[in-house]
């Protein structure tokens, strides 16, 4: 993709077509204040560079026929969602439309250069199976904190070796297109404003428990990010003054009670200790525990796991409690892994928030889990890179 739109009146426009799809010139005309003519003069500039393509003929309203317009077919965006554990990559077309997704575990111990080279090996299939030369931009999720204007993790605490790496670059160089770089709960609430649960809602919290814990926090339909790229960071919040060790250096976070990890940690606990028949015979059985054990042991009964989920609820409840009376949100959105957990779960941190809240903030505020599951992230991430090709002036990279 190398035209962009040359002026804010076309970039609203494209971002218009992709977030609903073909419209004629006179639906375009209600939702811009463009006088027809000027708006004329902008959609025949963009037909023009190839943004914008031609789509038959639109419902008469009397006079002269009109032609629907939409975002160019041909373009192609990749979305990357990496985890602690797997990777999802898919490939959208011009309206963020998933046209192929694949997922592979994968462990974001094992570095950069190891964890982007499969990134690499995906985004080819991909290409591959869609047939497209080449991708107008990619955009990917990292499980840690970014310092996004330049694209590259800080000091992440469950990523040795990334601090630092160039990884907006180094994706870019071998992609060959422009590429965004974000933390993968910011993706997670972009793909559900987009295309899931929040699609109508323009202040709202998306709070991902996988592996670790995070929040997107959006404002007004954007993504806020702070000072530096760190808002959201939930799961450092301390939960116990001097509390189990995290693996960011600190005691008493979040993370060091729930999410995927410290969930295992409890489960097999709670298997070896011969309190929870289910976890251990999943430990005999597998030889380790995950958030899905636990699931399946709370499904059967299993009082332990059962009080594993419970716990874990009322824990992030009074951390999204917290946040719940500071920002005032639309909806809370809960995503991620352990969503498996399910009712257990959401009914735990419905009881802390809506215990703990004023009743202002809390007296018609949903919260409920994502819709759009495992491919939130990826449509997030397109989304992501979209904005940024769609804007303008053209933002910073």
């Amino acid at each position: 993709m190398s035209a962009r739109p040359a002026n804010a009146h076309q970039a609203r426009l494209l971002r218009l077509l992709r977030d609903s799809g073909p419209a004629s010139r006179a639906q375009l005309g209600e939702r811009v204040e463009l006088s027809r003519s000027r708006l004329a003069v902008e959609l025949d500039r963009l037909l023009a560079t190839g943004l914008v393509a031609a789509d038959g003929l639109a419902a008469s309203r009397g006079g002269r026929p009109s032609h629907n317009v939409r975002l160019t077919p041909q373009l192609r965006f990749l979305g990357v969602d990496l985890g602690a554990t797997s990777v999802d990559v898919a490939v959208t077309g011009p309206e963020l439309e998933i046209l192929e997704h694949r997922t592979r575990p994968v462990d974001v111990r094992d570095g950069p250069v190891a964890v982007l080279e499969q990134i690499l090996a995906m985004a080819a299939e991909l290409r591959a199976a869609t047939g497209c030369a080449a991708f107008d931009g990619a955009g990917i999720g990292l499980p840690g904190p970014v310092r996004f204007p330049e694209g590259t993790p800080v000091a992440p605490p469950i990523m040795p070796g990334w601090d630092g790496f160039p990884v907006r670059e180094a994706l870019g160089q071998e992609l060959g297109c422009p590429v965004m770089v974000d933390n993968d709960v910011n993706l997670m609430a972009l793909g559900e404003r987009h295309a899931g649960v929040a699609h109508s809602v323009g202040d709202f919290i998306c709070v991902k428990i996988g592996t670790g814990i995070g929040c997107g926090i959006v404002v007004d339909g954007r993504v806020h990010r702070g000072a530096t790229g760190s808002a959201g960071d939930i799961g450092h919040i301390q939960v116990e003054q001097d509390g189990r060790p995290c693996p960011c250096g600190n005691r008493g976070c979040l993370e060091a009670y729930f999410g995927g990890a410290a969930l295992a940690r409890d489960a097999e606990s709670a298997a070896r200790g011969g309190r929870s028949p289910e976890l251990a015979a999943a430990l005999e059985r597998r030889g380790h525990l995950d958030a899905a054990d636990v699931a399946a042991a709370a499904s059967a009964g299993d009082t332990a796991a059962i009080e594993l989920i419970r716990l874990g609820g009322l824990r992030t409840g009074d951390v999204i409690a917290a946040l719940v009376s500071f920002f005032n949100p639309a909806l809370v959105v809960i995503g991620g892994g352990v969503t498996g957990l399910g009712h257990t779960l959401l009914a735990a941190i419905r009881t802390q928030v809506y215990r703990q809240s004023l009743p202002l903030a809390t007296g018609n505020l949903p919260i409920v889990l994502g819709e759009l599951g495992p491919v939130a992230g990826v449509i997030g991430a397109a989304r992501l890179i979209s904005d940024h090709l769609f804007s303008y002036p053209p933002a910073p990279h």
